[in-house]
């Protein structure tokens, strides 16, 4: 069901979705894309959810916003200085520089990427690929490393690898095995501990477990916890930076 809402001079839609899964509150979601969705338990009133998006109008208004201000860093790349890139959730200016018979390669100091590489963007995008990709092999690594030796209900250290996913920042299998998107070493350290952690919460098949993580005084006792936490006013500013990492298609 699509429903509008006035806020100041412009206007917002958002579509309601009741559920039937036992949720305690009407929950309000800005996408990536801009849209808005609101969870409603089944039987809720259509003047009771309206009256809730109104209350969250101003920070619904302020996220769909930033959303359509983030999807502009979505945009095809030439691969040319001065255009720039995100590195654990800062942008850094890219400097491209003819190889000329010197070794190609990525090289990051000063505030900026330095590539030498064939003055074509397939050369330049291929290097800088190549470079995130180390570099998100070597935190990954510590990351995975640090949580999960604070996980004392783990009996053992899951395997993992990456794999560039369009749609998913990392996954669980029914095995155990996780898979982390490479393209997550652009965003912050926090938005990446958060998926690494999410994946590992999947090991632990009950609720009721806890889990020895703490972020910004918060004990996480279970999935729902954490994510609960993550969907809150509280950590609005990281849910917007994992939400301008989309992977770019083809990249």
């Amino acid at each position: 069901m699509r429903q509008t809402f006035t806020y100041g001079q412009e206007q917002f839609s958002y579509e309601v979705a009741f559920t039937k899964k036992k949720i305690g509150k009407i929950a309000i979601h800005v996408f990536p894309d801009a849209s808005v969705r609101v969870d409603a338990p089944e039987g809720e009133t259509a003047s009771k959810v309206h009256a809730a998006v109104l209350k969250r109008a101003r920070w619904i208004k302020r996220h769909v916003n930033d959303a359509r201000a983030l999807r502009e860093d979505i945009l095809p790349r030439d691969y040319v200085s001065g255009e720039t890139f995100f590195y654990l959730g800062r942008r850094y200016q890219l400097k491209v520089r003819s190889a000329n018979g010197v070794a190609s390669g990525v090289k990051f100091y000063r505030g900026a990427f330095h590539v030498t590489a064939n003055k074509d963007k397939f050369a330049v995008s291929k290097q800088l690929r190549k470079w995130y990709r180390e570099r998100a092999e070597e935190m990954f690594s510590r990351r995975f490393d640090e949580l999960t030796s604070q996980l004392r209900w783990l009996k053992e250290v899951p395997s993992w690898r990456m794999v560039a996913m369009k749609k998913q920042w990392g996954s669980c299998s029914p095995a155990g095995a996780i898979l982390l998107n490479p393209h997550l070493i652009k965003a912050p350290r926090k938005c990446i501990d958060y998926v690494i952690l999410h994946e590992l919460c999947h090991l632990k098949s009950y609720a009721g477990f806890w889990v020895t993580r703490r972020s910004g005084g918060v004990v996480f006792r279970h999935l729902d916890d954490l994510d609960a936490v993550f969907e809150s006013d509280t950590c609005a500013d990281l849910r917007q930076l994992i939400c301008a990492f989309q992977p770019p298609p083809g990249l």
